[in-house]
């Protein structure tokens, strides 16, 4: 029942109830708030949980397919009339020249890596303000002095 509705029943509440009443309606919003954050929250960190180990064990069963595909794409080059020798050498060499174009990538993305120059600019020009400020003088009483010489 609100104020009003009170007030036209003949019965007034004090500015200080309607404050306290007002208070706690606004506490039981707040946690009522809080409480369906953490109910999104704790849901998403279940998500989160379940795509994490998705994509553990789908990293897992890619890296235990890869001998047997190499196997079976040796076995595949040599139906085509190679020697088995020369099949295992050809996919060998596809992961190394594969391997070599990773790594190459990798260097020319490492060497686009720059220091965050915005950043030490903005510390540089920060330390170089501070330096400039002057702490602002304290009395020293007697007080002061004797409690610094009585603990050193």
């Amino acid at each position: 029942m609100s104020a009003v509705d009170q007030g036209s029943q003949g019965v007034e509440r004090s500015l200080g109830q309607l404050v306290a009443s007002a208070t706690t309606e606004m506490s039981a919003l707040v946690h009522d708030e809080i409480a369906l954050a953490k109910a999104e929250i704790r849901q998403d960190v279940k998500r989160v949980g379940i795509g994490g180990a998705a994509i553990g064990i789908a990293g897992t069963l890619a890296l235990f397919s890869l001998p047997v595909l190499s196997f079976a794409a040796a076995y595949g080059i040599h139906n085509l009339g190679l020697g088995l020798a020369w099949s295992f050498l050809i996919v060998g060499g596809a992961f190394l020249l594969l391997a070599g174009l990773l790594a190459l990538l990798a260097v020319t993305k490492f060497k686009k890596v720059k220091p965050p120059e915005k950043s030490i600019a903005s510390v540089k020009q920060t330390a170089a303000l501070m330096g400039t400020v002057k702490p602002h003088p304290r009395p020293v009483s007697d007080k002061a002095v004797g409690v610094a010489r009585s603990s050193s």
